[in-house]
């Protein structure tokens, strides 16, 4: 039973429509259709995939969505248990600009073994999100923190 590919995050918030605008605005996904689960859910699409899921959370959810997806966090920022969120993207100097622009931090890393130019950054709720590039697209930027230059261990 093989995986076959990465279908979605779920993130919990005390601001559905300002983390929605995070993932429209800064990264460039749609609003899509949503399943009605009797509590409130959005769904952002990459093209016809509805990969980030988002839906209230904290102490105070609704009765339905512990019914329906539990509730074994009350936390509504920081990352927990998930590390990050990943995409592969394209676009790279297109994007710093864009978060640039918008006032977003990033930082830059680079995994030349994998061929990867990384941006890592954070979303309304404390959510890391990583934007993975070809190292192609890199071409006369300098990363931050270079996968080769760390220490040998860990």
């Amino acid at each position: 039973m093989p995986l076959t590919n990465l279908d979605h995050f779920l993130v919990q918030t005390t601001d559905i429509d300002k983390t929605c605008a995070f993932y429209q605005d800064v990264l460039g996904m749609k609003a899509g259709p949503t399943p009605n689960f009797r509590f409130k859910v959005a769904w952002m699409y990459i093209g016809d995939d509805p990969v980030v899921h988002i839906t209230t959370g904290g102490k105070d959810v609704s009765e339905n969505r512990k019914a329906y997806l539990g509730q074994q966090s009350t936390d509504t920022e920081g990352t927990g248990v998930l590390d990050h969120i990943a995409f592969r993207a394209t676009g790279l100097k297109d994007m710093m600009d864009h978060l640039t622009g918008l006032g977003v931090d990033f930082q830059q890393r680079q995994v030349d073994s994998q061929g990867l130019f990384q941006l890592f950054l954070f979303d309304p709720n404390g959510v890391k999100v990583e934007l993975n590039y070809e190292n192609a697209e890199a071409k006369d930027i300098d990363a931050e923190v270079m996968a080769t230059d760390l220490p040998t261990g860990d």
